[in-house]
């Protein structure tokens, strides 16, 4: 129901129905992930404030919504904020709890069409991370009246462009690195495999969302060499499906720190030169980092 066919990376582990609309996820972030693994400094991922988000919000549709298993799910908005001082990672395993409230629910001939999610992340009696999004829901048949033109890329192989170096973007793993060099200054191409087991775990006739907030991640960290960049708030929205066979641009621009929020940087996935992603994340005050202390991988 979290749309993860692995055990490893399927992140809630039950499931209460508090009232109509509010529910508590309890939830295990494994420490070391095959690929949310630790961040320089010690600290947990926060891109799996994002998964988790994105997991939890489909299992209450199945679960407690009636969304039927073979429906598709497209997340139009989502955001998070979390304090990083809470994410440091140390010897305790990483158990949580969401709390989840649903509104703005839109149904469609009697089956859930939409709504908004808003989610508390507590570990041990503390709130460390808000969050939420928008999604849509869409049936099996009109999926495929939609997107059926695409069904070719289910099977796909994708030519696999070559990596940016993985240290430049917080990587050791090249199977890890999303990005393609490109001519431009600031820019990158996406680098899509489809055999990579957390970032595209079943075929789809598109590029999925965690691989584009990846690519935001890896790009704001190639766009502030010198330190780690620990996305600690996200905000992405989703304007249109990326296409598996179209050369997609990623480009990246600073934002300025403001009366309530540090510095960080925007990130546009263009595709056909019309953007069909955007996502600001913003980071903590710097602290240095180098080649030797890029994210640690242990499968």
């Amino acid at each position: 129901m979290a749309h993860r066919p692995d055990q490893q990376d399927a992140f809630p582990t039950g499931l209460t129905r508090l009232t109509d609309s509010q529910f508590s996820v309890p939830a295990h972030w494994p420490t070391p992930h095959r690929f949310f693994s630790p961040v320089t400094g010690g600290y947990q991922d926060p891109l799996l404030i994002a998964e988790s988000i994105r997991q939890t919000t489909m299992l209450i549709a199945h679960s407690e919504f009636g969304v039927p298993l073979d429906a598709s799910f497209v997340m139009w908005q989502l955001h998070y904020a979390s304090e990083a001082q809470c994410l440091v990672l140390g010897e305790d395993p990483w158990d949580l709890t969401m709390e989840v409230t649903c509104s703005r629910i839109q149904y469609r001939a009697r089956r859930l069409g939409s709504m908004d999610v808003d989610f508390l992340f507590h570990r041990r009696g503390t709130l460390f991370a808000t969050g939420g999004g928008r999604i849509s829901v869409t049936s099996a048949a009109i999926y495929q009246r939609l997107r059926g033109h695409r069904s070719a890329m289910l099977d796909a192989r994708i030519p696999l462009l070559p990596a940016v170096a993985p240290h430049a973007v917080g990587r050791t793993s090249e199977r890890d690195v999303v990005l393609a060099p490109a001519p431009a200054p600031d820019t990158w191409e996406l680098r899509v495999d489809t055999r990579h087991p957390t970032l595209y775990s079943h075929p789809n006739d598109h590029v999925p969302g965690i691989l584009l907030m990846e690519a935001a991640r890896q790009a704001a960290q190639a766009f502030s060499p010198g330190r780690t960049f620990l996305p600690a708030s996200m905000e992405a929205d989703f304007l249109q499906y990326v296409e598996l066979d179209r050369p997609c641009r990623i480009e990246a621009l600073p934002v300025p720190a403001d009366e309530t929020s540090p510095a960080g940087v925007l990130i546009r996935a263009v595709q056909g030169d019309e953007p069909a992603f955007t996502c600001t994340l913003r980071t903590p005050d710097p602290h240095p980092t180098g080649p030797s202390d890029a994210r640690s991988r242990r499968s």
